[in-house]
């Protein structure tokens, strides 16, 4: 045990030694807690029991000025700032009482009344100012004063009636995005343009990409009276086009070089191995059905028809098919020659998967677009 003893005077010297410099330094509060951290040790440490009530003085007079300071400005939020000074206090109310050692030198303030009055003060300014802002009866206003309610309700939870008011101001904030079907030339296709459609919904909702912003399938609220879009926006598929099978026949011819055993043998009568040269032509069929497309959207203002953005994605799908059959030596084959060699003519998808694939591209440009858009709207 007694060899545990000279690291203990060390780590205490280092404490003390620590506070002090922390003091020395200005940085009173944080020699607060150094201070008492020692004297929850050493009670009776002269150094701690010194230094102490200065550096709490220090750190009150520090924190009241800055409060002092906030309440004499016109800012309509210096209570935010005055309770975090009162709150810096009542931290150190609360170190140095976890100390007997410590309260016998000093008789620290109790600030949790004065905190309570802060946050009543700071969260009537916040009610306040989201009231103004209500009333303007703009979208941009309402926005403002849904995070001015959320932050009364953040510094006082149930304050008044901010949790009505606040759901008040999202409703008038809130933009409605209705999303056309999407007018497709071949109505063969449009099973598939629903898919494209719908999956692109689910996307917008999932991602949350603007809190004010909700996007709605045009199906499903057009029978609802009620409902109040403030923006439209339009698809289109133009110039789609899946196109003929190409059929492509060519021959090529391969070679390489290995070696085998040869006529000769060495002094223990093994083969010598020598290099020879095989070679094989291969005769390949390709197919290949080419498909494009191009979307249109346009997002307008339900209010004033205002075309607030538009633009066309492209987008296009090759399928390919390839098989063969060869002649000659197969051992001048590569593993890619024989994956020719082991395939087989199939037909081209059905036009409505080639579709699908086509759309593919077009999707994750256009929900790419749209989340940059009304990221920022």
């Amino acid at each position: 045990m007694f060899r545990y003893l000279p690291l203990l005077f060390i780590l205490t010297l280092f404490s003390c030694k620590s506070g002090e410099k922390l003091y020395n330094q200005g940085h009173y509060g944080t020699a607060v807690e150094a201070f008492v951290k020692k004297l929850q040790r050493r009670p009776a440490d002269a150094t701690s029991l010194q230094l102490l009530p200065r550096a709490y003085q220090a750190a009150m007079d520090y924190h009241e000025g800055r409060a002092k300071q906030a309440l004499a400005s016109n800012n309509d939020l210096k209570w935010e700032s005055v309770r975090v000074e009162y709150r810096a206090m009542q931290s150190l109310y609360n170190t140095i009482r976890t100390s007997p050692a410590a309260m016998g030198v000093v008789k620290p303030k109790d600030y949790s009344a004065a905190i309570t009055g802060a946050q009543e003060n700071a969260s009537e300014a916040r009610y306040e100012r989201g009231l103004q802002l209500l009333e303007q009866g703009t979208k941009q206003s309402a926005r403002e004063a849904y995070e001015e309610f959320s932050a009364a309700l953040r510094l006082t939870p149930n304050y008044k009636d901010a949790a009505q008011l606040r759901e008040e101001a999202y409703a008038i904030g809130l933009v409605n995005v209705v999303i056309s079907e999407i007018d497709v030339r071949s109505p063969y296709f449009q099973f598939s343009a629903d898919q494209f459609r719908d999956a692109l919904v689910r996307n917008l909702e999932q991602r949350q990409i603007n809190n004010f912003v909700k996007f709605y399938d045009e199906r499903r609220v057009r029978g609802d009276r009620d409902f109040r879009p403030d923006q439209y926006m339009e698809l289109r598929f133009m110039d789609f086009m899946v196109g003929q099978t190409f059929v492509d026949r060519y021959q090529r011819e391969v070679s390489k070089v290995i070696s085998v055993p040869g006529n000769k043998k060495d002094t223990t009568g093994k083969p010598i191995m020598v290099d020879i040269t095989v070679k094989a032509t291969l005769y390949i069929t390709k197919k290949t059905v080419a498909s494009t497309g191009l979307l249109d959207y346009r997002i307008t203002d339900v209010n004033d028809n205002r075309v607030l953005r538009q633009d066309r994605v492209p987008g296009s799908f090759t399928w390919q098919n390839q098989f063969g059959t060869y002649r000659g030596d197969e051992r001048a084959l590569s593993d890619a020659d024989r994956a020719l060699i082991g395939g087989r003519d199939i037909p081209p998808p059905p036009p409505q998967d080639l579709f699908m694939e086509l759309t593919r591209p077009i999707y994750d440009r256009l929900a790419g677009d749209l989340r940059s858009f009304y990221s920022r709207y």
